[in-house]
């Protein structure tokens, strides 16, 4: 990974699914913080706060605003268009569509350690 002061947003409306990534993330070594959203809008309102987020981790069924409507707000932003998204989700037939829509990568729930590392390390160059 490019660093170990990552700044990752992880966006699920499971809070234990937050916890679990925060978790993971933390003990990687590479992310000095983690920050939660519960859904796509309110994602979108850390990014408008905040220029420091290397990473998205985005769930795709969410409340409020899916990951699919999120992705197609954040590309159409010239400013966040390069920002790394990977989908998290455990519907299969999303993938084709969130990656046409931007993402970055894509991992089936449930998430597993070795898995969201590796992956993160093929998206943060």
């Amino acid at each position: 990974m490019k660093n170990t002061d990552l700044v990752v947003l992880a966006v699920d409306d499971d809070l234990i699914n937050l916890k679990l990534l925060q978790s993971m993330l933390m003990k990687s070594g590479n992310v000095k913080e983690v920050i939660e959203a519960k859904n796509g809008s309110d994602a979108i309102g850390v990014l408008k706060s905040r220029n420091d987020i290397d990473l998205i981790l985005l769930d795709i069924i969410m409340p409020i605003m899916g990951g699919i409507d999120m992705l197609k707000v954040v590309r159409a932003d010239e400013s966040l268009r390069q920002l790394p998204i990977l989908v998290l989700t455990t519907d299969e037939t999303k993938k084709a569509e969130a990656l046409e829509c931007g993402a970055n990568g894509f991992l089936m729930k449930p998430i597993r350690n070795d898995d969201l590392i590796a992956k993160i390390k093929t998206v943060i160059v």
